[in-house]
């Protein structure tokens, strides 16, 4: 792209639409914009769906209101669990922008992959004799840097968004201990 637009002007939504209409090329970067659209689009109901099941399984864990794990006879698929997530989805698209939101999504994953990363050093310690289909290798060395990574990339992200997600970890914390400790199948 640099060979055919100064990169001083690659700073744009559509970088490589951009080049290719710079060099006369309008309709290769039509294609790769719809291309870019679903590609988008893919990503936003992966994600979705990802939801719809990570509530599904806390709800049928306990951990969420039984409402979350409740399927359709016919479907066997958690219709109301769907809905709920995809108003919810709808109403945060409509009123965060894009940029805001994408922070967000960076740092929830950034966190998420941080946890992973540093449950593994504490599971092969606690439980050393846990069979699984996959182990990690170079414990803890790998983790190690993993969670470094995660953690500096998450700091790199704009404050605003740092008090957001603590704002979400401290509702999340409340949810826990007024609702789910009590109900949590683990605590049985």
């Amino acid at each position: 792209m640099t060979g055919m637009i100064p990169f001083t002007k690659l700073n744009v939504g559509a970088p490589v639409a951009l080049a290719l209409e710079s060099v006369g090329q309008n309709s290769i970067a039509g294609i790769i914009s719809i291309g870019a659209v679903f590609g988008i689009t893919t990503v936003i109901l992966a994600m979705i769906y990802a939801q719809v099941r990570l509530s599904y399984a806390m709800s049928r864990d306990g951990l969420l209101p039984k409402m979350f794990s409740q399927v359709n006879a016919k479907t066997k698929t958690p219709i109301g669990n769907t809905w709920l997530t995809g108003f919810v989805a709808a109403g945060i698209a409509g009123f965060i922008d894009l940029t805001t939101l994408a922070h967000l999504v960076n740092m929830g994953t950034l966190a998420a992959f941080t946890l992973i990363s540093v449950a593994i050093i504490v599971l092969r310690k606690k439980f050393p004799e846990l069979q699984a289909s996959f182990r990690v290798p170079f414990v803890p060395v790998l983790p190690v840097i993993s969670a470094m990574l995660c953690l500096y990339l998450a700091v790199s992200l704009p404050y605003m968004t740092w008090i957001s997600f603590a704002i979400w970890i401290g509702f999340g914390t409340i949810v826990y201990f007024m609702y789910s400790r009590k109900r949590s199948n683990l605590n049985q």
